[in-house]
């Protein structure tokens, strides 16, 4: 298993690249699980359905839920968790992608429109997806960069430049 972060400011485009690249990967095989950071924190928004059973019964101080059927399920449990945690609930998926998370360690691709600033550590950078007009003078000379909508590129660069192993290998 492999874990990468897609990183950047509010409004980048994270979500866009992971929703693009899933089936791409999917096509090529790659069992993909998708961790989203919430880099402001919950607070005291309860993170589902308002309505919901599983909503009331957080709502009225819950420490925990999970709800279930025959093919998914979705937990909520009031404890910190860092990304180590989080990971070790997909042992067999081939890659991992970690939304946001700009100070982990992970390679990362950094998502950056015009006028933002790269927001985490240049030597954790596998490439960058920019806006066509982006000023690239800042980032590193040699790093692949993508043109931002251009996400089967960004696939391919990922299948060719990051070892995705599945657990029967």
């Amino acid at each position: 298993m492999k874990v990468i972060c897609v990183s950047g400011l509010k409004n980048s485009g994270k979500t866009a690249l992971i929703e693009a690249l899933i089936p791409l990967l999917a096509d090529k095989g790659v069992k993909t699980a998708v961790v989203k950071h919430h880099g402001h924190g919950f607070g005291s928004e309860i993170p589902d359905k308002p309505g919901s059973d599983t909503y009331r019964f957080l709502k009225n101080g819950a420490y925990g839920t999970i709800i279930y059927d025959d093919d998914i399920f979705a937990l909520v449990k009031r404890q910190a968790a860092d990304a180590e945690d989080l990971i070790a609930f997909f042992p067999d998926a081939d890659l991992i992608i970690i939304e946001g998370a700009k100070t982990e360690s992970y390679p990362r691709i950094a998502m950056l429109r015009t006028g933002q600033q790269l927001a985490s550590d240049p030597s954790t950078l596998l490439c960058a997806v920019t806006d066509k007009d982006y000023d690239a003078t800042a980032l590193p000379a040699a790093l692949p960069r993508f043109d931002f909508g251009d996400f089967e590129s960004v696939a391919n660069f990922l299948l060719r430049h990051i070892p995705l192993f599945s657990r029967n290998d």
